[in-house]
């Protein structure tokens, strides 16, 4: 009985964290974003793994390979993508 009490009491536990970690991720609304503008006008005229430089959205010089997305040529930033912008 003991071990039963404990069992439904471990399993609501874990029903609430699931719960609470759910409401703090909401699903996306739509597809991602796609690359920004700045990085695809670093790439216009240029062919996939050709090595651009642009200035980001915040200002910065991000140094990148060109690269396709889809249906657009654009920069991937070397390294991988930027993090986000702080909240």
């Amino acid at each position: 009985m003991k071990l039963m009490k404990h069992w439904m009491l471990w399993s609501a536990l874990a029903g609430c964290m699931l719960s609470a970690s759910a409401q703090n991720n909401p699903p996306p609304d739509g597809p991602p974003p796609g690359p920004p503008p700045e990085a695809v006008a670093a790439c216009k005229g240029k062919v996939e793994g050709d090595k651009v430089q642009f200035t980001g959205h915040r200002g910065d010089t991000v140094s990148g390979v060109c690269h396709k997305h889809g249906d657009v040529m654009a920069a991937m930033p070397e390294g991988g993508p930027p993090p986000p912008p702080p909240r």
